[in-house]
């Protein structure tokens, strides 16, 4: 998931993701130019690791279950 401290919305979704079951880390976008540019207003974003897919909060536990492939 790509965050940045102090997001609430990320600790919403990280909070989403354990009760799932879903594993899962942490991408800090801070100190990054790229990452800043390209989540910087989008955060919190899941991304898939084997398809590089991406899902963009809002979303609701059956559309991150969806996404997660369960």
């Amino acid at each position: 998931m790509y965050t940045r401290a102090g997001c609430h919305l990320c600790e919403r979704v990280a909070e989403m993701l354990e009760a799932a079951g879903l594993q899962w880390r942490p991408a800090d976008i801070d100190g990054n130019p790229e990452l800043e540019r390209n989540y910087g207003v989008r955060v919190p974003v899941l991304k898939r690791s084997d398809t590089g897919e991406e899902l963009d909060f809002p979303f609701d536990r059956a559309d991150l279950v969806r996404f997660a492939g369960q």
